[in-house]
């Protein structure tokens, strides 16, 4: 078994963990800030997914952007950053121009690294790290941690639930047809969206697989034409009507977990780009032109 694999079964203890944490840490955005969340590449599409359930647990304005166009002179009463290996040039330069300017808050898997001192406040997730380059546990643990901190959020499961779906979605077997597929299309609505993102940047990194990403609303406005035999479309969350005969009008594959929580169901599309990497004789744990950390010179 690859690392990569043997990390992504970890996630439900992960998860489990990431929200008795989540109880004890005082630098989460407090309901009623005005927040952004920031970081780069997996972490970013986390990003995206925090800042969509923040605004649907009614906490307030949330924003989410690439470290490397935050908006300078925006004003927020918090911002919170992802990275994972505590060193990426964006990330730090950003805490940086805002150190005494803005509270931030990062959340990263190791402590001896550089944002220890970026950041105002850290949250240290060094039990979900990883030893393969690709992101799986530390970035949906990290959006686990975030989503406890929110509380009830209408629609969206606890983080409790979430992990009992991920016990399922680690073990169940993938459809022959999805592993055989030659393209991939990931949907997702409101904060699913972010995880359709980071499903596609997975199957890439991992597998060199040509996938896609979209709001689910949009797909039908061109994306669609895509689409065909051999090809998938996989929705995180619910389907939007009439999605599902569009899908099989133009003879697509069809993926969709209603019932599964979107977080877990990415769990599915993580093992999907291992599997897809080892049938192409590519290592996962070590992608193609790809590093840990992005440090720049």
């Amino acid at each position: 078994m690859s690392l990569t694999a043997a990390e992504i079964a970890t996630q439900p203890a992960c998860w489990h963990r990431a929200a008795e944490a989540a109880a004890t840490f005082d630098g989460l955005p407090k309901p009623g800030e005005r927040v952004a969340v920031t970081g780069c590449g997996t972490s970013w599409f986390m990003a995206i997914a925090y800042a969509a359930l923040r605004e649907a647990a009614g906490q307030g304005e949330t924003d989410a952007f690439a470290s490397s166009e935050f908006p300078a002179g925006r004003r927020y009463d918090r911002v919170v950053a992802i990275t994972r290996s505590g060193t990426t040039t964006e990330v730090l330069e950003l805490l940086g121009e805002l150190k005494g300017v803005v509270p931030t808050t990062a959340l990263t898997a190791d402590p001896k690294t550089p944002v220890m001192d970026a950041a105002d406040s850290v949250a240290v997730l060094d039990w979900a790290d990883e030893k393969s380059v690709v992101q799986t546990r530390f970035a949906t643990t990290a959006l686990a941690f975030l989503r406890a901190g929110l509380g009830d959020i209408p629609g969206v499961k606890p983080v409790a639930e979430a992990a009992a779906d991920a016990e399922l979605a680690v073990t169940e077997p993938l459809p022959a047809t999805v592993v055989a597929a030659e393209q991939w299309t990931f949907l997702g609505r409101g904060w699913t969206y972010g995880l359709a993102l980071e499903a596609a940047l997975k199957m890439r990194e991992a597998a060199g697989a040509w996938t896609e990403s979209y709001p689910a609303m949009e797909y039908r406005h061109g994306p669609i034409s895509i689409t065909g035999p051999g090809r998938v479309a996989w929705m995180f969350g619910v389907l939007p009507e009439g999605l599902a005969g569009d899908v099989a009008r133009v003879g697509g594959e069809l993926v969709a977990h209603e019932d599964t929580d979107p977080l877990a169901d990415l769990i599915r599309a993580q093992r999907l780009a291992v599997a897809l990497a080892e049938s192409r004789g590519y290592d996962p744990d070590r992608p193609r032109n790809l590093t840990r950390s992005v440090i720049l010179s």
